[in-house]
């Protein structure tokens, strides 16, 4: 499965993956001997022999295992991790679409767990939990230090049970919020019709996108009499999900074509997916909306949007994360998985965002200019980050966009739930201009 996301014995199955990766003739990197390869694993296993002898309280050789595999991977980039076997089993249910908790997408940063995204529709999205929030303490308890899964775990429990979480936000104070734990079921894809345009939101890319995206499509065409005058496609704080999910949706926009390639590290390790032919919204003028926790598959679909010239996208830059990682189940999965960075992907232009995010056709602020500068967190400020390989380029292109971006944003007293971004996309399907901004893009 892609995403666009032990005792002593583990020793020896880590000699055993070191010998199998070393004998990959065709990279070009140079790798240290089997010699020096196995002097370090004993210098591991003396360690931790130390550790079990001598240390002050005894200790946990399977949660020291699992958190030195962790701490090796973790070191590669922010999205490599160890899955241990529960919390493999908890990823293929939420990756299906229904688990228990309190539905927000979230990873680790500077020993706390940060918010990607709320999850539209849950007790976290319901209580005011916003991207980029770190959660800092579990009912009362500090979760500094503590490892992804074990956070996660400590903020699952049963449907019904309330939980307090105490979040650190930026240029606030330090809160607490209380919400109740609840089967999360997915609905991804939501549509309704807005002042006459049709308005589709897809929340993150799930096996069931896809599906439920042609539901959308098919359900906006009978409640509008059999035409869609205009479509707004709504991928803000879509923090991403399954790889083969965002061809399918970028297949609904595009008839056949390219829509993203992949490469490994060997230069001939190349793979291009291409779209299925017969477009669901053929003709329908098209704006994407974007923003900054837009991520990974949500920034596929925005990219092959963009460069085939298939519609506009308004908002602000995307998060950035341009890499592609593979699920790998250890012993079937009774071992837990790897979750490893495995290839990078580019647009069909051959564009590599990874780091630097896709930048949209229009320029549109959610909240009104406060004289400070709008940037959330992205990729690139990462532990870690794989660097974009053509980084000094895109500075250079960076800097001379940014110097001419005209961003466009909500008169003074404007309230943010009026949603400025979906009224300036809807605006522009309607007051005759999409055409020429289109071509303009172009």
């Amino acid at each position: 499965m892609k995403y666009v996301l032990p005792t002593l014995g583990t020793v020896a199955a880590i000699a055993l993956f070191a010998f199998s990766t070393s004998n990959q003739t065709a990279i070009a990197v140079e790798r240290p001997s089997y010699d020096e390869t196995f002097q370090q694993l004993e210098l591991f296993a003396d360690v931790l022999a130390r550790v079990r002898s001598d240390y002050v309280v005894d200790v946990d050789d399977g949660k020291l295992i699992e958190d030195a595999i962790n701490g090796m991977l973790q070191s590669l980039d922010p999205h490599s991790s160890y899955v241990n076997p529960d919390a493999f089993r908890d990823l293929q249910v939420s990756t299906s679409g229904e688990y228990g908790g309190l539905g927000m997408e979230v990873t680790t940063e500077d020993g706390f767990v940060k918010v990607i995204a709320p999850i539209d529709d849950t007790p976290a999205k319901r209580a005011g939990v916003k991207a980029g929030d770190y959660i800092t303490e579990i009912e009362g308890k500090s979760i500094m230090g503590l490892s992804l899964t074990e956070a996660v775990n400590r903020m699952r429990g049963k449907p019904g049970e309330p939980i307090t979480i105490t979040v650190a936000r930026e240029d606030e104070e330090q809160m607490e919020i209380t919400m109740v734990r609840e089967v999360i079921k997915r609905q991804v894809v939501k549509y309704e019709v807005k002042d006459g345009i049709g308005y589709i939101r897809i929340s993150q890319f799930n096996e069931k996108a896809s599906e439920g995206l042609a539901a959308a499509i098919s359900g906006l065409k009978k409640e509008m009499g059999g035409k869609i005058p205009g479509l707004v496609l709504d991928l803000r704080g879509n923090p991403g999900g399954l790889l083969d999910q965002s061809i399918k949706v970028s297949s609904a926009f595009l008839d056949g074509g390219e829509v993203v390639s992949t490469r490994g590290r060997v230069a001939t390790d190349t793979e291009r997916y291409n779209g299925e032919r017969g477009e669901l919204a053929k003709g329908i003028p098209l704006v994407v909306l974007i923003d900054g926790a837009s991520a990974s598959a949500s920034e596929i679909v925005a990219g092959a949007v963009q460069d085939r010239g298939r519609g506009l996208l308004l908002g602000m830059t995307s998060f950035g994360k341009g890499s592609v990682q593979s699920v790998i189940p250890l012993r079937g999965g009774r071992d837990g998985a790897l979750r490893l960075t495995t290839q990078r992907y580019y647009t069909p232009s051959g564009r590599s965002i990874q780091g630097t995010g896709i930048d949209p056709d229009i320029y549109v602020s959610a909240i009104p200019d406060d004289g400070k500068e709008q940037r959330t967190r992205r990729e690139a400020d990462l532990p870690n980050a794989i660097a974009n390989e053509n980084a000094e380029d895109d500075a250079e292109a960076s800097a001379e966009v940014v110097e001419d971006v005209t961003i466009d944003y909500p008169p003074e007293g404007f309230e943010i739930e009026e949603d400025y971004q979906l009224q300036k996309a809807i605006e522009l399907l309607k007051n005759g201009t999409y055409g020429q901004k289109l071509a303009d893009a172009g």
